[in-house]
């Protein structure tokens, strides 16, 4: 056992405990908070709503827990274990191309992981999802898009692995440049491809109706100088009873889309002051500040591998006995969050502050005080806890807390 093993599993310990304890602190200050509702909401929400939030919440916290440790335990068989290496070491003997070979290994290792994960989700969508009233997903539909993300991960993703393990091969020491590039070229078209390929896939986009709510949302549009190729009514009950709204795309493919039953719930003012928040992500270039920064770390990210790969401890430390280009590339995904964990509370602390600036501009291109309702009514037909503990949000949360940013609304109301 080499110096860096003893790294990794310090690494892994402590990211862990951390996110034990943030959940446990993230219960114990929503069970403590269940049998009020919190002033700022006492006349909006009524306490059976925010009971069923609250036991929403620590339902999905004691099921994170459970998902968490069975993480750990297959990262550790995989890494430690001889897991990865085994499985490269049965492909080189089935198949005589290393090329081939290590993206077999790679394929078999997440095809695994994917297996592992599937008892978690039946148990989140058929049992804490029924129970509570949003899962509107049968088995037969359930067991589909499980093998239609399958086959869309095998189409997309192995003809980019064998590009990116053939540069690694192939191109010398400046690989990870060439392979940064490949990847943002690659998330570039799969964003502009999303709306109009991907997404039909798994639900029916249907183009909003003519009437009083079209004719609003255009308004808006015109206002904020945003084009797009169309506002759509997504089938997104078919799956869950939760509503969302969200715009997709890029260039001249960008799509405005209502879930159905978020249409259903909100009133007309409501949805035009949500659909203003979702426009002011891409006016106030939150959209390509987030693609810069993931730009940014993807290039850190690659080089940093880029060193490793030629450190035999690298490998040894993780269990793997023979080095290869793509057994580096499977082992750097599977470790880095360990080492990056404590980095979640600087893109969640940025990813709020682009909320606050969209609230800002859907509070100037709308009513305010209809972001306030509608997001309330969000709040509880998502069964959102209105009381997170505000360290675990601090870690967690990409939006918000509802008090804080139901006050920050307020203030402009």
């Amino acid at each position: 056992m080499n110096t860096f093993t003893f790294v990794f599993l310090i690494a892994l310990f402590i990211s862990s405990s951390i996110q034990f304890w943030l959940a446990k602190r993230q219960a114990d200050y929503v069970a403590a908070h269940r049998s009020a509702v919190p002033d700022a909401f006492k006349s909006k929400v009524p306490l059976e709503a925010h009971q069923k939030a609250a036991d929403y919440t620590l339902a999905k916290i004691k099921l994170g827990n459970i998902d968490g440790a069975l993480g750990i335990i297959v990262l550790l068989l995989l890494t430690l274990g001889g897991g990865i290496n085994t499985a490269f070491e049965y492909w080189s003997t089935i198949v005589s191309s290393p090329l081939i070979a290590g993206v077999a290994a790679t394929a078999t290792i997440f095809l695994l992981m994917t297996l592992v994960e599937i008892p978690t989700s039946v148990y989140q969508t058929f049992v804490i999802e029924e129970k509570f009233g949003f899962n509107k997903s049968s088995v037969n539909q359930f067991i589909k898009d499980q093998l239609l993300h399958l086959a869309l991960g095998a189409a997309i993703g192995l003809p980019l692995l064998a590009l990116i393990l053939w540069v690694m091969d192939n191109v010398g020491p400046q690989w990870w440049l060439w392979a940064w590039g490949i990847i943002m070229g690659f998330s570039l078209l799969m964003s502009w491809l999303y709306p109009t390929v991907i997404a039909p896939l798994f639900n029916k986009f249907t183009p909003m109706e003519e009437g009083s709510l079209k004719d609003r949302i255009q308004g808006l549009l015109a206002r904020c100088g945003f084009n797009s190729q169309g506002i759509f009514i997504m089938d997104g009950s078919k799956r869950s009873g939760h509503g969302n709204a969200y715009f997709t795309g890029l260039g001249n493919n960008k799509r405005i889309v209502f879930f159905d039953n978020l249409v259903n719930s909100l009133e007309e003012e409501e949805l035009e002051a949500v659909l203003a928040h979702e426009l002011g992500h891409f006016k106030c270039k939150h959209v390509i500040k987030m693609l810069i920064a993931t730009s940014i770390m993807s290039l850190i990210s690659l080089a940093i591998l880029g060193w490793l790969i030629n450190e035999p401890w690298f490998y040894t430390g993780l269990g793997v006995e023979q080095p290869s280009n793509a057994a580096a590339l499977l082992l750097f995904i599977l470790v880095s969050s360990s080492f990056t964990f404590f980095m979640q509370p600087i893109s969640a602390y940025f990813q709020r502050k682009f909320e606050f600036e969209a609230d800002d501009f859907a509070a100037n291109n709308a009513k305010a005080s209809k972001m306030i309702s509608g997001l309330v009514k969000l709040y509880e037909e998502n069964a959102n806890t209105l009381t997170p503990d505000p360290l675990y949000s601090a870690f967690h949360y990409s939006h918000p807390p509802a008090a804080i940013r139901i006050a920050h609304l307020e203030s402009k109301a």
